[in-house]
């Protein structure tokens, strides 16, 4: 059954998916945690941004509280990559403890692929023979959304663009009992060259080959939106196009053929070629990016995940 209810269950959730207005409420901002380091690393490719200790991430997100920011997606590094077995209590901890500094006043969504935890930093399991085993695949992204979900986290969000994944998603956390935990999908994912800063951040470039089996071509229109509406068909809540600029003329039409609410992802590319630009004096950082915000909810995004989000108070957008 189609539970409505899911992006009703909060008032930063019931916030973001608001039709009337635009402000901080729909901008999602992603963190970093990297088990088993003993400081912060400040990333280079993303200015004000930084891979996290459990403490630091702790500190971050309750600045980030005190600065407006209400939903947030959490990106798991492991300290041990596998081929099957993949851990993620360090990521049950912080979540456990980031509730308790949120209670209901923020969203916390749980990015949920395999590419930071396998061995070959692809978003899938590999059998003996180097081919994709589907199966395997499902049972481990949904081992892993259940213990985010377990741990607090609000809703998962699946980016791994395998055949069917929200289904077996769907149907692991309904089992559960947790049928109101809501699944943001990346229903329109790109196989993109703006991810760079992304993987080192979180660790997970392919260690041979590419992802263009899985991903989105970017040639083709026709597929983008099949693979949105599938995801909807599959049970997902809220849809996602990624990269955010170079596929917003996707995000309308995708709305229209599914009734759901769709995301931009703002990609690290798209970020840090804002950063750069403003490095070399020809684009002013803060209003460059508040006008990158502004078309893509123009074209259509009910939220924009940006790895700005903490900065949008401070640029005059209001709650």
């Amino acid at each position: 059954m189609k539970r409505l209810q899911r992006l009703r269950a909060s008032a930063p959730l019931r916030d973001m998916v608001s039709e009337i207005g635009f402000g901080q409420s729909q901008l999602i901002q992603p963190l970093f945690l990297a088990e088993g380091l003993t400081k912060e690393e400040p990333l280079g490719g993303l200015p004000g941004n930084s891979r996290h200790t459990l403490g630091s991430l702790l500190t971050q997100f309750e600045k980030d509280m005190a600065a407006g920011v209400r939903q947030f997606l959490l990106f798991p590094v492991p300290a041990q990559k596998s081929n099957r077995n993949f851990a993620a209590d360090f990521v049950g901890t912080a979540l456990q403890q980031m509730r308790q500094r949120a209670g209901t006043s923020a969203s916390i969504w749980v990015d949920t692929c395999l590419c930071s935890f396998t061995e070959s930093g692809h978003c899938c399991v590999h059998d003996k023979g180097g081919r994709q085993d589907l199966g395997a695949t499902h049972s481990a992204l949904a081992s892993l959304g259940l213990t985010y979900v377990k741990a607090g986290a609000d809703g998962i969000s699946p980016s791994d663009m395998n055949d069917g994944r929200v289904a077996h998603l769907r149907a692991a956390l309904d089992g559960a009992g947790y049928d109101l935990a809501p699944i943001m999908s990346y229903s329109t994912k790109f196989a993109s060259n703006f991810y760079g800063p992304f993987r080192d951040a979180a660790d997970s470039a392919p260690q041979y080959g590419d992802r263009k089996s899985y991903q989105l071509d970017v040639r083709n229109r026709t597929d983008a939106l099949a693979s949105s509406r599938r995801c909807a068909e599959e049970g997902a809540d809220l849809l996602m196009v990624k990269p955010g600029q170079p596929s917003a003329d996707l995000i309308r039409p995708i709305h229209e053929q599914t009734g759901l609410p769709v995301g931009a992802y703002q990609v690290s590319g798209e970020y840090t070629s804002l950063v750069l630009l403003a490095k070399e004096n020809f684009v002013n950082f803060d209003a460059a990016l508040i006008e990158s915000w502004h078309n893509l909810r123009r074209a259509g995004a009910s939220y924009i995940i940006t790895y700005g989000a903490r900065l949008a108070r401070g640029l005059g957008l209001a709650a």
